[in-house]
């Protein structure tokens, strides 16, 4: 009887050592997080997407379960999440606004203590922006912004005073007033319109007029909206519509009138000038924006990767991070999105020709010393009404021909009513 005893316990403790032996040394199953994202949505965006997880899965052994969501969507499912006190997302992709929401609701983890990331440098103005509301929200991931795309014929036209160096590098007199007298010159010398924008009805047209014009006369996207710089501003722009080609209000992007010359000069989203670039990259250079009396006011598009308060595996998270900004990696998004990298060393790692020339014309106008960063704001179910009213403003005032000051009168308050019913922050560089 003691002799079975001591077998029985011998044989437990034996099953004990071989348990913990087998828990020490015994491959682990790989982790698994969830990484929602608002960015990477479209069909062809997601593949590219999944393929860059595979490649992440196999040099850390952690899994990424992809989650393409909308805006709205993403911002319902976290704060649902936050209120149960049970997250099940590990990893976020989303805009600067959407982030900076979710930092004012407490939502995010303080990205601070995890320190600076080792071979990664972003553009001061980038890092600026990943601190919000006292904490440092996100890291930046991908960029794009809208530029303006000239035709090297059209430096044959140049204004007296201005350079092809003045409008390349840029310097102080690659103004908006600069651009006035260029597409003038133009059309003084040709007969033709050759300066275009994107202002038909599918057209981004809305974003140049709060993103980049905005600003850069006011200083602001949206408290100042009509205030007297604001009348000075639409004053300017119907001088300026003299020399637009007047097809802009039929077009919804402005490759194909890069390509066909019937524009010299032109203003759209890096994505929607791509092809003009592949097509002919040495006919065309990009280009900053001009300045205005209160900078270089220009969208940059910033999404941004952040660890949401609770997120059940934060260190996976993190070394996706490290993945997502890898210089390497952001070359390969360029290529494959159009997507720009958000870290100088990236910029590098892009092999010669018309997408190095498309970043690097994109660098000259977020690194100009004047640069005045707007955001797009998020506002939710309010979103589509933003840019309505910037374009019932254009549609007013320079198409229609009423008087600036009773519809800015009349809009203004439309405009700021959104932002409280959306409980949102003003954009940069409004706040």
């Amino acid at each position: 009887m003691a002799i079975s005893k001591r077998i029985l316990i011998g044989v437990v403790i034996a099953i004990v050592v071989i348990g913990v032996v087998a828990y020490v040394f015994w491959p682990k199953p790989p982790a698994k997080i969830i990484w929602a994202s608002t960015q990477l949505n479209p069909p062809k965006e997601r593949a590219f997407a999944e393929k860059l997880l595979d490649e992440f899965t196999k040099e850390t052994g952690i899994e990424v379960e992809f989650v393409p969501l909308a805006y709205g969507d993403l911002a319902s499912r976290l704060e649902a999440e936050q209120k149960a006190g049970k997250v099940t997302i590990a990893l976020i992709g989303e805009l600067h606004g959407g982030l900076d929401l979710f930092a004012a609701k407490g939502w995010l983890t303080d990205l601070t203590p995890r320190g600076a990331l080792p071979g990664r440098s972003f553009p001061p103005i980038l890092e600026r922006y990943t601190k919000v509301h006292g904490i440092k929200a996100y890291i930046p991931w991908m960029t794009a912004t809208y530029v303006m795309v000239i035709n090297k014929k059209a430096f044959d036209y140049l204004p007296a005073g201005l350079t092809k160096d003045d409008v390349m590098k840029p310097t102080d007199k690659w103004t908006y007033d600069a651009l006035l007298a260029w597409a003038k010159n133009i059309y003084e010398k040709t007969g033709e319109k050759k300066l275009g924008f994107p202002a038909g009805p599918k057209g981004l047209w809305h974003r140049f007029l709060h993103g980049y014009i905005y600003p850069s006369f006011t200083g602001a996207q949206v408290k100042n909206f009509a205030s007297d710089d604001a009348v000075k501003l639409w004053e300017y722009l119907k001088e300026l519509w003299k020399y637009v080609n007047p097809a802009s209000t039929t077009w919804d992007a402005m490759a194909e009138p890069l390509l066909k010359e019937e524009v010299l000069i032109a203003w759209d989203h890096t994505a929607r000038i791509k092809e003009a670039i592949l097509t002919k990259p040495e006919d065309f250079v990009i280009v900053p924006v001009p300045r205005g009396p209160k900078g270089r006011g220009f969208i940059l598009v910033v999404a941004g990767l952040a660890i949401p308060k609770g997120s059940p595996n934060p260190d996976a998270a993190w070394k996706l991070i490290e993945f997502m900004t890898d210089p390497k990696t952001q070359a390969k998004v360029l290529e494959g999105v159009g997507f720009f990298p958000s870290t100088r060393e990236a910029t590098g790692a892009i092999p010669a020709g018309p997408l190095k020339v498309m970043a690097e014309g994109v660098g000259r106008q977020v690194g100009a010393s004047d640069a005045l960063l707007a955001m797009i704001p998020s506002l939710g179910p309010y979103g589509g009404e933003f840019p309505k009213i910037y374009r019932d403003a254009y549609e007013r005032i320079v198409l229609r021909g009423e008087d600036i000051r009773p519809v800015l009168d009349e809009l203004a308050p439309k405009l700021m009513d959104l932002f409280q019913r959306a409980g949102a922050p003003l954009p940069p560089p409004d706040a």
